[in-house]
């Protein structure tokens, strides 16, 4: 029996060796799948963040572009402003000359009746001179207060 003691306790030893070295493998398999999972998942990370760069990049882009499209648009209402103004302005000019026009051509108007006034009753005087001077001559009436035209020699 005691010789087999000491075959006995190197076979447990090595069985004991045996056994660390397959929970060594188990551990390194074990640690080998959780690293391959996490390279997986590192690898869908990375192209995820790829494509929000990607994304990123495209939105960056269209700022930009609805910067500048908001920046010529300002500009266009100002100039539109700017021309609006000077619209108002012609339109108040050109309103104030109509106005003045209209005065004159009524000044123009209420002379030329004062003067077409005065040219009647000026007829109407010359006319009553007229008669009475007939009445006090007992001639006929030259006319009867219509005018007619003598026709032009050519």
């Amino acid at each position: 029996m005691a010789p087999s003691a000491p075959r006995t306790r190197a076979a447990a030893a090595l069985r004991m060796k045996q056994i660390a070295l397959d929970n060594q493998d188990r551990t390194i398999r074990c640690l080998r799948a959780q690293l391959a999972t996490q390279r997986r998942g590192l690898a869908a990370t990375k192209k995820e963040l790829e494509e929000t760069q990607v994304a990123l990049e495209a939105s960056h882009k269209v700022i930009a572009g609805l910067t500048e499209i908001g920046l010529s648009m300002s500009k266009k209402i100002e100039r539109m402003k700017v021309k609006k103004q000077q619209v108002r302005a012609n339109h108040v000019e050109c309103h104030q000359k109509f106005q003045a026009r209209i005065h004159e051509a009524e000044d123009s108007m209420q002379a030329q009746h004062l003067l077409i006034e005065a040219l009647v009753d000026e007829k109407d005087s010359l006319l009553q001179t007229i008669h009475g001077l007939q009445e006090a001559n007992n001639a006929p009436a030259p006319f009867d207060g219509d005018w007619e035209e003598e026709p032009e020699e050519e």
